[in-house]
Parts: structure tokens; sequence; C-alpha cells
């Protein structure tokens, strides 16, 4: 029987606090946003890990499992596929590490384009699509705000639908803190560490959930046993006045101007009252981070880390910054920064299962939830690549994606097929000899028969997403795109062009229609979303927020 949680988390609250706002003027908001009413938040308290057996239980054990998800990390943040933030500016050689000492997936796909649906994906080895967690939580004050604000100079608006609030479920609506509780991944959906768990596993999250507040959403109700970290959207990294941050805003961006004034600098434990963590956000994470693992350390443990680096607010260690004066412009400076600090983490998390003799019998996998976002307003973040997070190209949803398990999985290894963050669900439980749901579709594989060479073949033909009207397949190396609010359809041959620079649409209309009815097979086995979407807004494909926008700049319709 799960157990029962009721309290709200720091994000959530957050964002539910704008449910008053009526208007959509840009002063108007903030400052009534910042009159609400805002969860308390307590200092800082000493985190107590449960404590495993002094010694190890049994001579051979499962390996562990260390799942570490960055946060809107794009392809070209890391120095592995030969990029990095400014041009190679900014080595992440410990994010490195895990490819080098294991297996890189050169094509390896985030679940969906966007935070939410991405992670439900990547925990339940599922397409959202088939229990309608569709698209990401918000209050719908906050849809207001995004779907009615637009940049300055746009040429497209978005737009906000208030008709379709009376087909939200029932209370998500509601004006006060608890409303957006309703909007959550079906408490009846399987996670990996319900998965694990019943293998004996102890399984620890640290960071970002997203997956929703309800009662038996919450991660302590889906399988983790202790859960430290923020339930829907995120937090501060540093209170914005602390000596010790350096701050980049992006003006132009709603979403950027609602978190500012509103996110506030707290976690909870296992569904505490909020507190102030200690120190440098991704920091902190990680130290808890580090003791649990020597907590866990005599007995199998899967350990879900999942930072909110490097999403917006966009805050850097001072540290971090004064390292990287080659880098002149502040934006990329403060990113950059971030990244820094990102790796410095991961490294810490690695050393610590050296330190405990656990790294040869632990499977550790890296990716990021989805591709760098335009909004943050730096063009090469996802390079090669064209598009951003929210979009289907492949900057949106080709990710950095790598598994390390010595002994198990070749070291220096490339695997060329497509794999998806659904993989991740069946991967893990294979590796900890769990056995997969039998009561209904699992969208995952297993890898490691794939990239140990035992298993030939493709682990998929086709890998599908989908935002309301916004569609994609990818079959064999045929990628559809379809935007039925706009009409358009793109259609790309990877194998021979990967970056997506020539759109064969109008020269292969069988190959259209064919991929058309695959999807259409597909949003046969969905069902309907939990709950509407509320805005649709352009998200342009080949230029980041507060770069001014131009006749013929093409653009996709992103519904949320």
């Amino acid at each position: 029987m799960k157990r029962r949680w009721k309290l709200l988390g720091a994000s959530a609250l957050v964002l539910a606090a704008g449910l008053a706002l009526v208007a959509t003027n840009r002063t108007t908001i903030l400052s009534m946003v910042a009159r609400a009413r805002m969860p308390p938040v307590e200092p800082n308290r000493e985190v107590t890990w449960a404590q495993g057996p002094q010694t190890p239980a049994a001579a051979v054990r499962p390996p562990n499992v260390v799942f570490i998800l960055a946060d809107d990390l794009g392809y070209n943040d890391i120095t592995f596929n030969g990029g990095g933030v400014a041009n190679g500016a900014v080595p992440t050689p410990n994010i490195d590490s895990i490819g080098k000492e294991g297996v890189a997936f050169a094509a390896g796909y985030a679940g969906n384009a966007t935070c939410a649906p991405s992670r439900a994906a990547l925990l339940t080895g599922r397409y959202p699509t088939r229990f309608g967690f569709e698209f990401t939580p918000a209050p719908v004050a906050f849809e207001r705000m995004v779907g009615t604000e637009a940049e300055p100079g746009a040429i497209v608006k978005p737009k906000f639908f208030p008709e379709r609030i009376k087909d939200m479920p029932p209370g998500s609506a509601d004006r006060t803190p608890t409303a957006v509780n309703e909007l959550s991944m079906p408490a009846s959906e399987i996670t990996i560490a319900e998965v694990l768990k019943a293998r004996g596993y102890h399984t620890v999250h640290l960071g970002k959930w997203h997956l929703g507040g309800k009662t038996g959403s919450r991660p302590e109700d889906q399988g983790f046993d202790e859960s430290l970290g923020f339930i829907a959207g995120g937090s501060m990294f540093l209170p914005e006045k602390d000596p010790g941050v350096v701050n980049s805003k992006q003006p132009w961006d709603p979403i950027d101007r609602f978190l500012w004034p509103n996110l506030p600098y707290a976690v909870q434990y296992n569904g505490s009252s909020l507190f102030q963590p200690k120190g440098y956000m991704t920091d902190y994470l990680t130290d808890e981070a580090v003791k649990s693992i020597k907590a866990n350390r005599n007995r199998p443990f899967f350990l879900y880390y999942a930072p909110n680096a490097i999403h917006t607010p966009l805050q850097a260690k001072k540290e971090d910054y004064d390292a990287l004066p080659q880098i002149k412009d502040h934006r990329t400076r403060v990113y950059g920064a971030m990244a820094r600090n990102l790796d410095h983490n991961v490294g810490r998390i690695l050393q610590a299962l050296k330190d405990e003799g656990l790294d040869q019998n632990t499977l550790v996998i890296f990716t990021s939830d989805n591709g760098g976002a335009g909004y943050v307003g730096l063009p090469d973040v996802n390079k090669p690549y064209r598009g951003f997070k929210s979009t289907f190209f492949e900057g949106g949803v080709h990710t950095p994606f790598f598994m390390r398990w010595p002994g198990a999985i070749p070291a220096g290894s490339t695997y060329r097929y497509p794999v998806g963050h659904i993989d991740i669900f069946a991967t893990a439980a294979a590796a900890g000899g769990a056995p997969l749901p039998s009561d209904r579709p699992i969208d995952g594989v297993d890898l490691l028969p794939h990239v140990q060479g035992k298993n030939p073949t493709r682990p998929h033909q086709t890998l599908f997403w989908r935002s309301g009207q916004y569609k994609a397949v990818l079959d064999g190396d045929w990628k559809l795109q379809v935007n039925e609010a706009r009409g358009k359809v793109w259609l790309h041959d990877l194998a021979s062009d990967p970056t997506e620079q020539r759109d064969l649409a109008a020269a292969q209309p069988e190959k259209v229609k064919a991929l058309r009815d695959l999807i259409a097979r597909q949003d046969a086995q969905s069902v309907k979303p939990i709950w509407p979407s509320l805005l649709q807004g352009p998200v342009f494909i080949d230029k980041p927020g507060g770069v001014p926008q131009k006749a013929g700049d093409e653009y996709i319709l992103w519904d949320n």
C-alpha cells in the first residue's frame, strides 16, 4: 500500500499563488503576485538519511542504480560531443567520463520536449499520452500570463483559451494554493522506483519531481522511500540578493519574469514543511546525495538525482562565475558557470561511489529531460541541431544520453540506433532483476543486450512524441512533424540530413501519408489528456528568445 502524503510541494505552492491574477498587464501581474500569500519557509534543518546495515547484507548483490537527470541541458552544453558552452570554454570532464567509460547513445531521445511529460515517460517506461499526462502542470493564472504576453516586437502572438477552463479537473482551476495539485500523474502508474523497491532496493529521490502533488502521485507515494527536493517546477538556487550568487535575467521572457519574484529558496523532505537548503541548491542536493550513498553503501539502492540545473532562473555561484573570465557575454558566462557547477557535482557523486567501493557495481545513467531552452536567449545550446525545448526538432528532443556499468557495458562504446528515455525503466529493471509490469503496455526496452552486442536489431523501429495538436514520429531514419494548428508538416531523412536542413514534405507526399498513418495508429492507443491545454504559443526553430523575429522565420505552435 502506498503511503499517502498531503503536503504541497514548494514550486507548486509558489505557482499556485498566482491563481488570484486576473490581469495580463505585466506590471499589474508581478505586483499582484508579490502581494499573494507565500508559503512559510523554515530555517535549514539537517536531514537524517535512513541507515542501511553496518555490513553488506550479501556477498553478491544486484547493482546499484544512480540516475542523474539534468534539467534543460542542451546537446551542445557538454564537451563530450566536441562542443560545450562558449565554444568549449566550459569543460565537462565528469559528465563526459560517464560516456567515455560506458556507452554513449548517439541517437538518444527524450520522451517529450518539455519537463513534466518527459519525466513521466522516463520514470514509467511509457509514452505519457497513454495515461493522459500530456502537458506540464501549471496554474490557470500562470497559463493566462504566458498565453497573453508576447516578446516585444513578436510577429506571432500566443493564445490563451479561457473557454477550456471548464474542462479542467475538479478543483484544479480554483483560486487556492492547492489547486495545481489536481494536475498530477495518475496514481495508478508504476514507476521504476516501485519496481526496484519490490526487489529490495532502497529508493531515494533528490531534486525536481514535476509529476504533481496530488495524494498518490508524490514521490513518497510512487515508490521512493526518501525524497528531498521540490514537487513541481523548481526553486531558486540561492536568494536573489545573496552575496555568493550572480544572476542573469531575461526580461523578454514571461516565464522568467514570473519566476524571479515568486520562486522560493526551499525544499521539503518526505512531505515535511518547507525549509531552506544550505548553500547553492545544486551543491546542497549533491551534499545530501553523497550522504545517502554512504548511508546505503551496504544494500542495493536506487538514487534518482534530478537537480534543477541548468533551468532558469539563471543563477551561478560567484566562484564558478569568477572562474570563467574568458567568457565576455554576461548571460553566457552565468549559464556556463551553472554548467561548470553541474559537472563538478556529477563528479562528486561519481567520486562518492568510488570512495565507498561501489562504482564497479553501479549502473550510472546520465541524460537531460529535454533539449536546451530557447528562452534563455543563447543560440548554440543545441548545436548542431535546429530547434529548442518545446519543439520536436532534434534540438528539442535529441539529448546527451550515457550509461556506465563497468564489466557489463563495454567502455568507450557508441550505440547508433535510436533509443529513448522510455528505455531507462526496462533497462534499470533488468539490471536489478525485476520483472516488468504485465498489466499494461511498456513502450521501452532493456538496452543492455543491444549495447552488449547480444541483440543486433534496432531497439525501436518507431518513436513518438505528442503535445496536443503538435505531433512527431521517427520511423527508421525518417522523421515527420505535424503542427496541426498551422497546417504545417516537416519531413526529414535523418540518415542524410541529421540536422534537419532540407524539408522533403512537398517532394515525398507518399512518405508523409505513411508516417501520418503511424501517428494516427499511435493516437488510437492514447487517452484523452487529463486536462486541456490552455495556451498555445510560438517557439521559433532557428532563433532563441530575445532575438527580433522576422516574417518567414520558421516556428511551431506549442500547446500546454
